[in-house]
């Protein structure tokens, strides 16, 4: 029999409701959500992704963590000093954190404690080019790390770096045991030994990831109970959003992040409010999050107008970002009026100084002045973009089009895209910047020259001499009113010049059920289970 979109469709339900259902009846809290992007490591040293890091982060912990207001907190160390020169760092370790069980441990146990000697094992691991961590730029002011003794731990930087404290919060910074690292070498990915709230219980790749409550965890809440609340955290890897979607409204699945355009109209009105047959039973979260949704321009296209800054000026102009967030993306997200610099972070343009807002008129005349009347005599435009942001990048080109500005829409595949701009083969692109930590800086690191790709997040590949300059300027000032007013001239030059066009700052957008409770995040989406609880 020949089958049909619809019969793998209740094929998928199928599998969902054997692998995900949990009895009524059930005494244990488990909490269940889907990762449609998948899962291919649980080393820590590898996540560089939203799915790897949720999970990561389940199972590891490092010497900091970040909070509900991105502010460090202690983790497994438990204070620190930092230098008047902004350029050494000691860390003071607890000393009752304890590796998950395994038998490579060679005491009675089956386990040990954490001690300094394990970060610097860990930290030089990210370093080591053998290993090849996306993460090894985190520590690249680092000139040493140093053992004091068991519990004192030390970080010497070449040179001030304020944001570097934000950085070791990243799951990049766990810390792991040499001896199960080194046994399983590159198996360690399916073989994770952490510290954290859960450990490892079953993983078959693509199907399914369960995580146990580990019974040593080392954190308390203010009480005194130990975390975690919940029993286990069970993942599922089911690729369509929209059988998703209706695995979570069935109650299969106890947590969905963002939303997406398959069911946004179902869940959400146009103002961003949760429809009236959802809200009695589904909580949703909603918080600024770092991410810049923006297109960008290769700066070395000698051959196309948008070398000139008075097309890309006068395209920023041209299209309602108001009216695009407000019909395309149900009120979910700030229009992106502003600067690269996300809403959220000091150094964001909260005056409204510089950026774009909708101006046909002045389009109209930066397109005339520079010698495309109406856009006439243009040639036609092309954007790369993604499926996922057809519509927003149909929206635009319409809207250009009404001023003369002829656009052609190319789609490709998410990797294929990231190959394109990597190689510079893309003149007009949609891009994403989603905040590594905290701060300004990583935003505006992507216009400084050194970082040009395919080595670095440079993808325009903008270069100016004297941005060059503030921007290392910057980077070593450790007083933050200094440091924020660099950041603001930066980010002023960049609207200027005009190399990106900033289409929205995102949102946070956590939903689940109105049974659980506890589930903490940040701007940076952080998924923290510790303290969740789920009435069954």
């Amino acid at each position: 029999m020949r089958l049909t979109s619809r019969h793998v469709y209740l094929f998928t339900l199928l599998l969902l409701a054997v692998s995900c259902h949990i009895p009524d009846n059930s005494d244990k809290q488990i909490f269940r959500y889907n990762e449609s992007a998948g899962i291919t490591t649980l080393d820590p040293a590898f996540a560089k992704d939203q799915a790897l890091i949720w999970a990561c982060s389940q199972l590891y912990n490092g010497l900091i963590r970040l909070d509900e207001q991105l502010q460090p907190q202690p983790c497994i160390a438990k204070r620190w000093s930092i230098s008047p020169d902004g350029r050494d760092y000691v860390f003071i370790l607890r000393d009752d954190v304890y590796f998950h069980k395994n038998a490579l441990f060679d005491t009675k146990d089956s386990t040990r404690v954490v001690t300094a000697r394990d970060f610097l094992y860990s930290f030089n691991r990210i370093v080591d080019p053998d290993v090849a961590s996306p993460g090894r730029w985190v520590f690249e002011e680092v000139e040493r790390f140093q053992v004091v003794d068991d519990t004192t731990f030390a970080i010497h930087l070449k040179q001030p770096f304020s944001p570097f404290l934000s950085l070791l919060g990243m799951v990049y910074c766990s810390v792991v045991p040499q001896e199960v690292v080194e046994h399983y070498g590159a198996d360690y990915r399916q073989h994770p030994c952490g510290t954290g709230p859960f450990h490892l219980q079953l993983w078959k790749e693509g199907v399914k990831l369960v995580m146990r409550r580990n019974e040593h965890y080392f954190e308390h809440d203010s009480a005194g109970h130990p975390l975690p609340y919940l029993d286990a955290v069970a993942v599922t890897f089911v690729v369509d959003k929209q059988t998703n979607f209706l695995e979570f409204v069935k109650g299969n699945i106890d947590f969905m992040n963002s939303l997406d355009a398959s069911y946004k109209d179902e869940l959400l009105t146009q103002t961003g409010q949760l429809r009236a047959k959802y809200a009695s039973r589904i909580d949703m979260v909603s918080t600024p999050f770092l991410n810049t949704e923006y297109l960008g321009f290769r700066m070395e296209s000698p051959e196309s107008p948008l070398q000139d800054r008075r097309i890309r000026q006068a395209i920023n102009y041209g299209f309602d970002r108001r009216k695009m967030m407000k019909y395309l993306r149900n009120g979910i997200g700030q229009p992106g009026t502003g600067g690269m610099v996300p809403c959220g972070l000091p150094g964001f343009d909260t005056v409204g100084s510089y950026g774009y807002e909708y101006d046909p008129q002045k389009a109209l005349s930066l397109l005339e002045e520079a010698g495309y009347p109406h856009g006439q005599g243009m040639p036609t435009l092309t954007l790369s973009t993604t499926s996922s942001y057809l519509d927003l990048c149909k929206y635009i080109q319409q809207q250009l089009g009404l001023l003369g500005i002829n656009i052609k829409v190319d789609v490709n595949p998410p990797a294929a895209l990231r190959e394109q701009i990597a190689q510079g083969k893309s003149s007009w692109f949609r891009g994403s910047w989603i905040a590594d930590y905290p701060d300004a800086e990583n935003y505006l690191s992507l216009f400084y020259s050194q970082n040009r790709c395919p080595a670095g997040a440079n993808y325009t590949r903008y270069s100016n001499t004297q941005y060059d300059r503030i921007y290392r300027q910057a980077k070593g000032i450790v007083d933050p009113e200094r440091r924020i007013a660099l950041y603001r001239q930066m980010d002023k030059m960049i609207m200027q010049e005009a190399p990106v066009i900033v289409l929205y700052y995102d949102q946070v957008l956590h939903f689940t059920h109105k049974n659980v409770h506890g589930l903490r995040s940040n701007a940076m989406n952080a998924l923290d289970l510790r303290y969740v609880t789920i009435d069954r």
